[in-house]
């Protein structure tokens, strides 16, 4: 009778896990929509260095680079302030497990009987959300630079959206499980982001710049989410093959374009390491 009830047993247990699992990333992802709801200041915060950067160095590079065929730099420079809007929203949405383990509710989080894989991909899931609805309010400046919007453009971003962000929500929880203090998680983004975004492409174009440089932006992984964005972005527009030519899309190694879909399954690989690393170094926390 025992033998025959066993696998039954077994069956319940994962089903119950399973269910505890879901139930906690549903709670811990819904903690960080309510948080970021509530916190209108960083809201608004969040878009002043991409508007800055759009309009500021966008019409300042226009001026300088001028126009190819009615397609100028703020037009090119968009799908990079998206990126960025999204990245750095991602990354620093994970600032809230350094000050969770400050006040000690991370301490009440991690000995709840609840898996603290669950833990990290609601807090990924969470992070994500939020920087994917940043990303895509930023869409709305596109009219007022001459970018053209379509609804599959639109779903299109915000699927490449989705990805990079849950990318780099899963970078930052890595990086702040290992963390003790707000402070040194700052510094330590500070000195990442920033490089990532200006040598991933999002600001200039990859062709054309010199051989150290490019190596660099190979090696960068956020290099691999921009550019799938400004290829659908530019599939849009209607540019001439001369704009085309000076602006144009793809990484190239060793004369090889890297298709999208290769592009795409570099950035899953990056969210699968750190989504690992991440659930490691929680496993490791007390």
């Amino acid at each position: 009778m025992s033998v025959t009830q066993a696998p039954v047993t077994s069956a319940h247990h994962h089903h119950l896990a399973a269910t505890s699992d879901l139930r906690t990333i549903r709670m811990v992802w819904r903690r960080e929509l309510i948080r970021f709801v509530r916190t209108r200041t960083r809201i608004l915060t969040s878009f002043v260095q991409p508007i800055l950067f759009l309009f500021v160095l966008g019409y300042g590079m226009t001026t300088l680079v001028g126009t190819t065929g009615g397609f100028d730099f703020k037009k090119f420079v968009f799908p990079g302030i998206v990126a960025m809007t999204v990245v750095s929203t991602a990354i620093f949405s994970a600032i809230s497990i350094v000050w969770d383990r400050e006040f000690g509710f991370l301490r009440e989080m991690l000995v709840a009987p609840v898996s603290r894989g669950a833990l990290v991909i609601g807090k990924t899931l969470g992070g994500a959300s939020v920087a994917t609805v940043q990303g895509t309010i930023m869409l709305a400046l596109a009219p007022l630079i001459g970018v053209h919007l379509t609804p599959l453009l639109v779903i299109e971003v915000i699927g490449l959206e989705m990805l990079m962000s849950s990318a780099l929500t899963a970078f930052g929880v890595f990086v702040a499980s290992r963390i003790q203090r707000m402070e040194g998680f700052q510094v330590v983004m500070q000195l990442v982001l920033f490089p990532m975004i200006f040598l991933s492409g999002a600001l200039f174009p990859l062709n054309g710049i010199p051989g150290w440089l490019a190596v660099i932006t190979r090696i960068n992984p956020l290099t691999y989410a921009v550019d799938p964005l400004r290829h659908v972005v530019f599939a849009a527009q209607d540019m001439p093959a001369a704009a085309a030519a000076r602006f144009a899309t793809g990484v190239t190694i060793f004369n090889y374009t890297m298709p999208i879909s290769l592009e795409i399954l570099i950035v899953l690989a990056f969210l699968v390491v750190f989504l690992t690393l991440a659930i490691a170094g929680f496993s490791k926390t007390d």
